[in-house]
């Protein structure tokens, strides 16, 4: 935890180990920062008081393992790391990256996918939904219900990251940010071609412009389950063309920067910034300033309340406008707390989301 007046003329005496005694959410070093802080703080404190207030509901899941990967993550009774070890998924297979200690030996790549879910069938999105798929999924325990996993598997761990793109694409279309889902649009279990551009300072120089495709599901540790085909055999692929189900590709440098090289292909129709942190850099302001110019449609998530109000504040200073799509708690949220957030606030991945 940071000291709240970190900055102040003065170096920091210590840890910040003084909270701040109404919204409990920030803390100081000494009494000398608190007082310094004081003005800035007395225009946050009430917001996030009532965040504080709402702790529950964000860590309120379905998963037999909620205790102990929210509130015991939160009070230091468990780590990420225990919570993984408990699982059997610590620095193995697509979990490498979910700990500190696996993601500073991760390499970028396909590393997810290639290595699997080292989980059995049961517990994983492996076999067909025994029903169709419903006209809208609410939350975590439908989604599991729906592909019949049971509520101890901790897939959701990893499967908030396209789920919180399917939230999005459903409250864009319910906001009449994009037109009613078309076939390039809808998502499928079979039979959809998606292109996605990844885009950021964080891909290597050398890996710029590199294409994946994608031809393979995530496998299970079971020898005969259907995911060991490739999507091939499915009908995902055409094999007269070579084309694949899901094609990446991965873009060096700022949105604002590469965009004009995106738009050789097709103009999108939906921007997602999963865990964006709009207020904490300045480069996302000329892309903000390009969202507005183009008229683009796009959601971002953070991982609390917080940095979603303050960056709100940033995008409307800059389009003069509040966000189409107000914040809201995103239910496909990862169920696994942040450590060492810089507020006492709960943080989860993909926490909250809104759209412009």
């Amino acid at each position: 935890m940071e000291c709240a007046g970190r900055g102040s003329r003065t170096p920091c005496s210590g840890p910040a180990t003084r909270r701040c005694r109404r919204c409990q959410a920030v803390a100081y070093c000494s009494i000398t920062h608190q007082v310094s802080h004081g003005n800035v703080h007395k225009k946050e404190c009430q917001r996030l008081e009532q965040q504080m207030k709402l702790a529950h509901v964000l860590s309120d899941f379905p998963f037999s393992f909620s205790e102990e990967s929210t509130f015991q993550v939160c009070d230091k009774r468990e780590t990420r790391c225990s919570c993984l070890i408990k699982q059997g998924i610590h620095r193995v297979g697509m979990w490498l990256f979910e700990c500190s200690c696996g993601a500073s030996t991760a390499i970028l790549g396909c590393a997810r996918l290639v290595k699997g879910w080292d989980l059995s069938s049961t517990l994983c999105p492996c076999r067909e939904p025994s029903t169709p798929l419903p006209k809208l999924l609410r939350g975590w325990k439908e989604y599991y219900e729906w592909r019949c996993i049971p509520l101890y598997s901790p897939v959701a761990l990893l499967l908030h990251w396209p789920l919180t793109l399917y939230w999005a694409i459903k409250m864009a279309v319910q906001g009449n940010l994009i037109p009613e889902i078309s076939n390039e649009l809808r998502i499928h279990y079979l039979d959809v071609r998606i292109h996605i551009d990844f885009v950021g300072p964080a891909i290597p120089v050398e890996r710029n412009g590199e294409r994946i495709v994608l031809r393979d599901y995530a496998h299970c540790t079971e020898t005969n389950c259907k995911c060991k085909c490739s999507t091939e055999s499915f009908g995902l692929t055409s094999l007269q063309t070579g084309s694949s189900a899901i094609t990446l590709k991965l873009h060096t440098g700022y949105y604002h920067d590469c965009y004009k090289d995106l738009l050789k292909g097709f103009p999108p129709d939906l921007i997602i910034a999963p865990n964006a942190g709009v207020a904490a850099y300045r480069s996302w302001l000329q892309t903000i300033e390009l969202l507005k110019e183009r008229k683009v449609s796009a959601f971002f998530s953070d991982y609390c309340e917080e940095a979603c109000n303050l960056a709100t504040s940033c995008i409307s200073s800059v389009t003069g406008a509040s966000p189409t799509i107000p914040i809201q708690l995103n239910p496909f949220r990862q169920p696994l707390a942040v450590e060492n957030s810089a507020l006492f606030l709960p943080c989860y991945s993909n926490c909250f989301i809104f759209g412009i």
